[in-house]
Order: structure tokens, then C-alpha cells, then sequence
């Protein structure tokens, strides 16, 4: 299947079917893909965290407003989180980054207020989702990507010292009377010539 076929039939899973499970060499290949996604200067500013046992799922589910049912009987969650502090991510490019990069952001970013400069580090771990939900498609695995968490609670669970949860994706295989899929509810987007412009 082409992309474009994938972009087609690729949809937002409501539904899950408790009973399938992502096998362990699947989640080790997504867990190198997420890995390998881009971002502005290969800064690289975010944490992923698989979670499959249960008791500790369920405890996220539960703080996860009106998405705890998908959770719960998703195969796996994945917690995507940026560097919440701007000293350990400065040390973190020094270590890692040729001197351009870190120039870079010396120059533009550091100079930047507080707020800003973790803006920037944010869209950085946005960059990474959906490069994450094509991998996913492209295995056959459905996906959920989620902002309605509580991200302190989160936070708390997990123990992310140093990093700040922004969103989970629920992943697994979709229930086969899931209503939200394209074949029942055809997808809907905007015109291309709304949204596309040629200049």
C-alpha cells in the first residue's frame, strides 16, 4: 500500500478490541522509528514511554478524562514528553550536537523568554507524532492520538524527572465495530483547494 493509501485509510480508533496484543518485535521497531524522528536542529528534546502493564495503564486510564476506556483496552500507551528543563537540555545539546547546533541556539533561541524557548522544545515532540501515527499505519497497528490527559498527574505516575508529559497515543488493533472507521463513517477534510495553496 502506498502513502497515500495509508493517509486514505488511516483513521482516529475509538474502539479497541482488548483481546490483541502488539507483538514484542513490532513495539521494538516503532520504539526505533520514534527514535529516528526529526526535529529542528536534531535537538531532540523528548522522552517516549511505552506502557503495557496493566495496573500501571489502568492508573494513567483513569487520569485520562473520557479516553480511559480506549486506554484500557489499547494493546500499549505511549507518553510523549519534552525536556522541561532549559539547563539539562542546553547540557544535553552540548553533549550530543556539532557546534553549528548548538550555535544556533545560542544565538536564536537562548536569548529567548522561558515561555518561548519551551514552546519551541514542545513543537519539537509535535514534529515526532505524526511521524509517529504513519509508522503505525504502516504495520497495521490503529492508533488514538490523545491531548485529553491530565499531564501533571501523569507526570506524577510515571516519575518524569525533568520532562513534561503533553500527550499519549493509544495503540492497538481496532474493535471491528469500532463505528468511527472510514468504511462506516467516511472521513471528512476540507477541500484540498481550501486548505493548499500554489504559488
Amino acid at each position: 500500500m502506498n502513502f497515500l493509501e495509508l493517509a486514505k485509510t488511516r483513521y482516529t480508533t475509538k474502539k479497541y478490541n482488548p483481546e490483541r496484543k502488539i507483538s514484542e518485535e513490532e513495539i521494538q521497531a516503532l520504539k526505533e522509528i520514534v527514535r529516528l524522528s526529526p526535529s529542528s536542529i536534531n535537538s531532540q528534546p523528548w522522552k517516549f514511554t511505552f506502557v503495557s502493564e496493566g495496573e500501571l495503564k489502568n492508573k494513567l486510564a483513569e487520569v485520562s478524562f473520557f479516553n480511559e476506556p480506549k486506554i484500557k483496552n489499547a494493546s500499549h500507551l505511549v507518553v510523549f514528553s519534552a525536556i522541561s528543563e532549559i539547563s539539562l537540555f542546553e547540557q544535553q545539546i552540548k553533549e550530543n550536537l556539532p557546534e553549528g547546533s548548538v550555535a544556533y541556539f545560542n544565538s536564536f533561541l537562548k536569548p529567548l523568554p522561558e515561555t518561548e524557548i519551551k514552546s519551541w522544545l514542545t513543537n519539537q515532540v509535535y514534529l515526532s507524532l505524526g511521524f509517529f501515527l504513519s509508522a503505525c499505519a504502516s504495520m497495521g497497528i490503529d492508533s488514538t492520538p490523545m491531548e485529553g490527559i491530565e499531564t501533571k498527574k501523569y507526570d506524577q505516575i510515571l516519575g518524569l524527572n525533568g520532562y513534561s508529559s503533553l500527550f499519549a497515543v493509544a495503540i492497538g488493533y481496532r474493535d471491528q465495530e469500532d463505528a468511527n472507521q472510514p468504511l462506516i463513517k467516511p472521513k471528512f477534510r476540507l477541500d484540498l483547494n481550501q486548505v493548499v495553496q500554489t504559488v
